[in-house]
């Protein structure tokens, strides 16, 4: 699906989320090491970053000219309590299989709420000139 310019780059981050989403539910006992690194190192990298974009930047915006109630938008933020909890966890020396398992389902789950539902709520609720504005902050 074609994202306005100001969601674009989180667009892109989702790709890159739902790759490392992928590696974690096929982790094995001879991948999970690795797995976990590859996963932290996205997280440190981007993931934590990106949350804190939605949560400072976008879902603000949104607020602004939509229903702050919106349902999708708790659920969101729920997801990403979640999330974070399983990333501390995975980030123990030794996660257990089903802690990356489980991760990866979440944030799976997670990308493909904000792809399906989110974004085309914020692309419907904002105006143009406050998604000219979310380009210069977002990107």
């Amino acid at each position: 699906m074609k994202r306005h310019e100001a969601l674009a780059a989180l667009s892109r981050d989702h790709h890159h989320a739902l790759v490392v989403a992928q590696r974690l539910r096929r982790a094995s006992e001879t991948t999970a090491t690795e797995v976990r690194d590859a996963f932290l190192a996205y997280w440190r990298a981007d993931g934590q970053r990106h949350f804190r974009e939605e949560e400072d930047i976008l879902l603000p915006a949104y607020a602004g000219f939509g229903d702050p109630e919106e349902p999708v938008l708790a659920r969101v933020l729920v997801d990403h309590v979640r999330i974070r909890r399983l990333a501390h966890e995975v980030a123990s020396d030794s996660p257990s299989l089903d802690a990356l398992h489980t991760l990866g389902e979440q944030l799976s789950a997670h990308v493909r709420r904000e792809e399906r539902e989110l974004f085309p709520l914020i692309e419907q609720a904002l105006p143009e000139h406050e998604l000219t504005r979310l380009v210069r902050l977002l990107s």
